[in-house]
């Protein structure tokens, strides 16, 4: 296994556990926006890793400058779709959860994906 399979695997295996993760947090997070944090923290991260480790795999060629512009596309929209997304349940009325101690009676609550 040469070098660069090794970068470029570590790079996707730190992608797919940064994702892991934000999938474990959408299911445990107890809110709307702590779930969306976590998803867009998932997305930015992961897909950053996995497009990295495709990149160094693939080296200079067509390929890895379309996933680059991929990888920019998703840089710029992830954050600003989370964003709408959560001014959009902010401006309908749903209250984030500030502590643990807070009634659910007190805040509409979004259903879980």
């Amino acid at each position: 296994m040469s070098p660069i399979e090794l970068v470029a695997g570590l790079f996707l295996a730190l992608g797919g556990f940064f994702v892991l993760v934000g999938g474990v947090g959408v299911v445990r997070m107890p809110d709307l926006y702590t779930r969306m944090h976590a998803a867009s923290v998932a997305e930015t991260m992961g897909t950053l890793l996995i497009m990295v480790g495709l990149m160094v795999l693939t080296g200079w060629t067509l390929a890895s400058f379309k996933l680059f512009a991929i990888l920019m596309f998703l840089l710029f929209t992830g954050p600003v779709a989370a964003y709408a997304v959560a001014n959009t349940a902010l401006i309908a009325g749903v209250k984030p959860r500030l502590d643990a101690k807070s009634s659910a009676a007190d805040e509409p609550e979004v259903p879980r994906p």
